[in-house]
This record gives structure tokens, C-alpha cells and sequence, in this order.
């Protein structure tokens, strides 16, 4: 048995001017249906939402306007459960919405609270059909976009593989509009110049594109999960994938799966600040796997209070790691540079020799 999260993106579900999809939602929902009469547990990352809504609105392409997106989730996010619903029960299947906003997962006491309801639904049998919670969530909160979200769910539930389901067949050399362009049937590894191949253009209906899907690979690769982007719009590949039938692009795993907590430090909660390092405290904690002391510390960047997740950054301003800070920003102020031995004498107090500790930092 495999857990498997299947990400279904806006293209392939509905469009501003035709509304839901739901000949192509049936068909989505058969083939997870044979999937998980095969054995395999399933959940689900749908967008589709927003651009449900959009016709409902009179809206023919996606507003930029949030409070226009939020009313046009709010009315679509009704009908599309409504199609999930009657869809899967054609199949004997039962779907769950869960709807989630950054603050669910950053706030850990939510994100395990998550993590067991997910479970739970499985336990019975049911689908759980996940999306950003977007008739609340503002800018501050929001995901960015539902591949990100879907990375982070097949963390959260530990997968055994994320599926995106695209408008087209997966990563190519060159757009895919052009003659010369080949379907990459396999990525080792995510390098720059992959990221550079898969551009950054979204749709009128949705909010990523081939790059977002990508930085999502990379991300659930490093939990050491593997990725498939594929087709969405032709029916029956799903069960091909899973018994041994390659389908659009693969994306190996990283050879070790972080840790959950580790995962959830520099992936599920936003940084709320930034502090600089010198090139020996870069090479403590990204070779010799040490601690961080203030010793290293050449600049700080933001307002944090103890107990913020900071990024760790190079004097050039590389981000190589991401943790939690014993000390607030003006504590950090008064004693970057110095040595553990004189931050008593220079606060009065200490809480740590540590600025962050090994096991609450992740290096990325």
C-alpha cells in the first residue's frame, strides 16, 4: 500500500467563462477510485475553487482584487465539494473537506492537530479533500498557491509519493508551444537551471505554473518524497503510474527523509526575521553540523522576540538555514559577534550559549 497525494490543479477542473468541469471531475474521480480499490490510501490537494466561483460572479478572468478572489472561493468552494461529493459516490467513496490557511500550519499545536484528522479520515475509509482556505486567508497568510500546499500535505501525512495533476504532460526542455520541445522523463536533481526550464507563468484561473510546481518537487524531495508531474486531462494514467507505467516527469527522492519536525521548521512556518553570517559560522552549520553562537553573527534584519523561526544567511545573502532563536532581535543586536562566555556580561542574563540550537535549526 502506498499513501499517495494527488494535487488537481484550477486548468483542469474549471474556467472562468465555462465554470466546473464536472465530466472531467467524474472521470478524476474514477480513476482515484480504482487507484484506492487497489490498495493505495489518497488524499487530495484541489484547486479549482476561485475559478468555480469566477463564473458564478460574471468574472471572466481572475481578479486581482482579494476580496473579489475570497467572495469568488466562497462561491465556488460549495460547488465544488457539491461535484466531489456526488462524483465519488458513483465509485462507493466518501470525501471530507479540510480547508487550511498558513497559520494551521505554522502554529504547531494546529499542524498535528491537522495531521490527526487526516489520519483519522483515512482510517475510515474517506478521502480527504484539501485546499487553501481562501475566503479568510490574506496575503499574509495565504500559500502562494496550491502546489506549495500540496507539498506540504504529503509531508504532513508522510507520503509515499505527490502526484500533480497538470494541464500538461509534465517539465519540458523549452515551452512546450515550440517544435524542438522533449518531455524530461526524469529529474535527479532540482538545480537552477531546472527551475530556469520550468519558468514562472501562471493562468487566467489559476496561480502557478511549471515553476511553482517544481519549487513544490523540490521541497517534498527533500522529506525525501518522490514527485510525478503529469496530465490531468487524459484519463486512466494514474493506474498506469502505479504499476510501473512511467508517466510525464519523475523527480527522485533526496536520499534521506527529513524529519518531520525539521520539515515542518523550514517549510510550514514563515521567518520573521533574517540574521547574517560570517563565513565560519556558514561552514559550522552547514559542514561541521553545529549549533549557532552569536561568535558568527555579523547583521540582524528584522523585529523577533524569542522563539521566532529566522533565516540563516550568507553575507552575500544566500539563504543556507532556517531555525528558531533563543534570543529576540535587540538581544541579538547587542551581542552578534561576541563570544558565548560574554553574553551574561553583556545582558546580564543568558539563555543559551546557542543562538539556535542544532535540533531546532534545518539546513537548506
Amino acid at each position: 500500500m502506498k499513501r499517495l497525494v494527488i494535487k488537481i490543479g484550477s486548468n483542469i477542473l474549471a474556467s472562468a467563462e465555462k465554470g466546473l468541469d464536472t465530466r472531467r471531475l467524474r472521470a478524476i474521480a474514477k480513476d482515484i477510485s480504482e487507484v484506492i480499490d487497489a490498495g493505495h490510501q489518497v488524499v487530495m490537494v484541489s484547486s479549482g475553487a476561485v475559478a468555480a466561483g469566477l463564473k458564478k460572479l460574471g468574472l471572466r478572468v481572475k481578479p486581482q482584487d482579494i476580496r473579489l478572489k475570497q467572495a469568488a472561493a466562497a462561491i465556488g468552494q460549495s460547488s465544488l465539494m457539491w461535484a466531489y461529493e456526488n462524483s465519488f459516490a458513483d465509485f462507493n467513496k466518501k470525501v471530507a473537506q479540510v480547508l487550511l490557511t498558513r497559520d494551521d500550519i505554522s502554529n504547531r499545536l494546529r499542524y498535528i492537530n491537522a495531521k490527526n484528522t487526516l489520519f483519522t479520515l483515512m482510517s475510515y475509509g474517506v478521502i480527504p479533500v484539501i485546499n487553501e482556505n481562501d475566503p479568510v486567508a490574506v496575503d499574509e497568510i495565504k500559500f502562494g498557491d496550491n502546489d506549495m500546499l500540496a507539498a506540504l500535505t504529503a509531508s504532513l501525512v508522510e507520503a509515499d509519493m505527490l502526484i500533480i495533476l497538470s494541464d500538461v504532460e509534465g517539465l519540458y526542455s523549452m515551452d512546450p508551444a515550440h517544435k524542438g520541445a522533449e518531455l524530461i522523463k526524469r529529474v535527479r536533481e532540482i538545480t537552477p537551471e531546472i527551475e530556469k526550464l520550468a519558468g514562472d507563468s501562471g493562468s487566467a484561473v489559476g496561480t502557478g505554473g511549471m515553476f511553482s510546481k517544481v519549487l513544490a518537487a523540490r521541497q517534498a524531495a527533500n522529506h525525501g518524497i518522490p514527485v510525478v508531474i503529469m496530465s490531468g486531462k487524459k484519463s486512466g494514467l494514474l493506474k498506469k503510474l502505479l504499476t510501473g507505467n512511467e508517466q510525464g516527469t519523475y523527480f527522485e527522492p533526496g536520499k534521506q527523509r527529513m524529519p518531520l519536525k525539521k520539515g515542518w521548521i523550514a517549510y510550514g512556518v514563515k521567518s520573521k526575521g533574517v540574521i547574517y553570517l560570517d563565513d565560519g559560522a556558514v561552514k559550522a552549520l552547514t559542514v561541521l553540523g553545529r549549533s549557532l553562537l552569536p561568535s558568527g553573527i555579523t547583521k540582524i534584519e528584522g523585529d523577533f522576540e524569542v522563539g521566532a523561526y529566522i533565516r540563516c544567511v550568507t553575507k552575500e545573502g544566500r539563504k543556507i538555514a532556517k531555525g528558531l532563536t533563543n534570543y529576540s532581535s535587540k538581544d541579538l543586536e547587542r551581542i552578534k559577534g561576541k563570544k558565548t562566555a560574554e553574553i551574561e556580561k553583556v545582558l546580564g542574563y543568558k539563555y543559551s550559549d546557542e543562538v539556535i540550537h542544532r535540533d531546532n535549526l534545518v539546513v537548506i
